[in-house]
């Protein structure tokens, strides 16, 4: 169980990023083996918001680097998520979640400097509430 749960941290924490893992589907699979929803709810949760915190702090520190080839994010992806976050402010961190845009706007949350307090409840929140739907999928 403890490897399971491992994988289950890792495939949440690198879905955040912009490494191409899908942690719903091994939280589903958890579930389905009979894993303590709760721990698998928690663990996928705090792993999910970790790896947007290197979002976060790649938005911070790397925004220097944008016109770079090698950039995952292109200048217009990251204009039309500072202009979702401008339009409608901290609370648009609960989307997070979403598979297209969430990781951009965790990125855009850092380049405009959001406070890591303000940033990581309503980053969890969202995760949160995405994991508890597969739950309850499953």
């Amino acid at each position: 169980m403890v490897t399971s749960t491992l994988f289950l941290f890792g495939s949440a924490f690198f879905a955040a990023t912009i490494l191409p893992f899908y942690s719903e589907v091994v939280l589903f699979a958890l579930l389905r083996q009979g894993g303590d929803p709760v721990l698998l709810l928690v663990v996928a949760t705090i792993g999910n918001t970790l790896g947007s915190v290197v979002n976060w702090w790649l938005g911070l520190s790397l925004l220097r680097f944008q016109n770079r080839r090698w950039f995952y994010f292109s200048p217009a992806q990251i204009a039309r998520a500072q202009y979702w976050f401008q339009h409608y402010g901290y609370w648009t961190l609960l989307l997070a979640w979403l598979p297209i845009g969430g990781d951009p706007l965790t990125l855009v949350a850092g380049i405009m400097k959001v406070r890591l307090a303000v940033f990581l409840p309503l980053v969890a929140i969202g995760k949160g509430l995405r994991y508890v739907a597969v739950f309850y999928i499953s």
